[in-house]
């Protein structure tokens, strides 16, 4: 896994995931779902405005903002039906906003293999979430100029 620092709040969620058993975690993930933060209103009923994961079982979308300032901010939509979909989408979504496109670009690709839930959740989910990231860092870049 990689060794380069994360930002503060991607570090505290995954050491927030590491201080349970591995059996909470999955419940962790679940509480995650529920806090989503909604969409900001001009991106409701624009669904053309956001990029579909694809390696996502789930149908979700992302969009990322880069402001004047260069701070990111990452919205996300997964249904309620798809709990853990949701719930990456959410500790992303929390994790990266505020951040400033450097610190999002330096995220490391295998950050959600360090959150400790590779044995209770498929290898799949953990890909859609790795294409959730990624696909925010390429919205990132190409938002920012980097």
């Amino acid at each position: 896994m990689t060794e380069i620092a994360l930002p503060d709040r991607l570090a505290e969620i995954r050491d927030e995931f590491l201080e349970l058993p591995e059996p909470d975690r999955l419940q962790l993930l679940l509480e995650y779902s529920y806090e989503l933060p909604p969409v900001p209103v001009e991106y409701e009923g624009h669904p053309e405005l956001y990029e579909r994961v694809v390696e996502c079982q789930s149908p979700v979308f992302i969009v990322v903002d880069v402001d004047a300032d260069g701070a990111v901010a990452m919205h996300a939509t997964a249904p309620p039906e798809a709990p853990t979909t949701r719930g990456f989408a959410s500790i992303l979504a929390q994790g990266i906003t505020g951040l400033t496109a450097a610190e999002v670009l330096a995220v490391p690709g295998d950050f959600p293999q360090t959150l400790g839930l590779t044995r209770v959740v498929s290898p799949l989910r953990l890909s859609g979430m790795t294409g959730m990231l990624l696909r925010a860092q390429r919205q990132v870049r190409a938002k920012s100029g980097a």
